[in-house]
């Protein structure tokens, strides 16, 4: 049985595959990362299991359970896990370690693979991710990338990365633009997923080295951050990027064509801002977005909106300033200037 006390644990184990047998709804909603879903029970026979459990005994809903987790099991052994050697070696968890997990491993370890248990299972697990984000505070020295919307952010932050600089980006784990047009086609992780991936990736990062993130709010679509990052993103120095609006607005126009091309969907958006900028200002956006003038639409909203939100943000933030940096441009190469720059600035900031 193997015991987990830190997050990098996981990297660190020596193991060539790590099982999660959970119904597919639990490892849906947050697992392991890098894990593989070989579900002992689905939803409804976990719900079969749980019933008799309550109504009728507990010694029946283990006949059941005991005969429902064999006979997957052997399913799984004879179809996706048919082609491993007798080296392999499986870590397999469930929910809290205890006989969903412990039945399977035992059963691989019958056949001749060198199987183990996580001690606690996912439960064990999730107390690491909670304790990094909600308990401990955060270790890590941030810097923000601030500025109004489409100055390129996570662009820079992918060059960043690419020039070695130590980046987290939140909108990409969160799968969200974080804004109102932000939606990405494919739906956000749970809460507890986003928490995972976030807590996993400040884990492989150097302690002695800083973290520069996207400016946020504390929610990032339908997510939240978890109060440890949000503290500490809260304390630290900005680097704010400036760009000229008309080159904002050609930047808005390609990150969110897709959205602009969905007039109904970018109708249903805009709308939830009349009450905030006025039916004037919202029909006007409606009039330049149905006659397919990109461009001048997102120049509007930058102006109308995004800026004006971003004002009001800054001005609590002023104190915390360290550096500017003026995009000229946002183009391929202006963004590559623009990201030396940055990371210039990052390397004289001390937090």
């Amino acid at each position: 049985m193997i015991t987990l006390d830190h997050l990098s644990d996981i990297h660190t184990v020596r193991f060539d595959t790590i099982i999660d047998v959970r119904s597919p709804s639990e490892f849906a909603e947050d697992h392991i990362p890098g894990a593989i879903n070989l579900p002992v029970l689905d939803d409804r026979e976990r719900a079969l299991v749980g019933t008799e459990y309550k109504q009728i005994s507990a010694f029946t809903a283990r006949k059941r359970g005991a005969a429902l987790v064999f006979r997957n099991a052997a399913d799984h052994i004879e179809k996706r896990l048919s082609h491993h050697e007798g080296g392999w070696r499986p870590l397999v968890y469930c929910w809290r370690g205890g006989q969903r997990s412990g039945a399977f491993a035992w059963m691989l370890k019958e056949i001749g693979w060198r199987s183990e248990t996580i001690n606690g299972g996912y439960k064990s697990f999730r107390r690491l991710v909670v304790r990094a984000l909600y308990d401990d505070p955060l270790d890590h020295r941030l810097i923000l990338l601030a500025g109004y919307t489409g100055t390129a952010k996570t662009d820079l932050l992918q060059r960043l990365d690419a020039m070695g600089v130590q980046v987290i980006d939140l909108e990409g784990i969160a799968r969200h633009r974080g804004s109102l047009l932000g939606e990405w086609d494919q739906p956000q992780p749970s809460q507890k997923a986003f928490e995972t991936q976030i807590a996993m990736a400040f884990a492989q990062l150097d302690l002695t080295r800083p973290v520069v993130l996207e400016a946020e709010s504390s929610k990032i679509g339908q997510r939240n951050l978890p109060p440890s990052l949000w503290s500490a993103m809260c304390a630290a120095p900005i680097i704010d990027v400036q760009a000229p609006l008309s080159a904002r607005a050609v930047y808005l126009s390609q990150a969110y064509a897709d959205i602009l091309a969905d007039k109904s969907r970018l109708m249903a958006r805009l709308d939830i801002l009349r009450r905030h900028r006025g039916h004037a200002i919202v029909d006007g956006w409606g009039e330049l977005a149905r006659a397919g003038d990109d461009g001048a639409l997102c120049e509007a909203l930058a102006r109308e909106h995004y800026d004006v939100a971003y004002d009001a943000s800054i001005r609590l933030r002023e104190g915390r300033i360290a550096a500017q940096v003026r995009a000229e441009g946002l183009t391929s190469e202006a963004l590559d200037d623009t990201a030396l720059r940055v990371k210039e600035a990052v390397q004289t900031i001390r937090n």
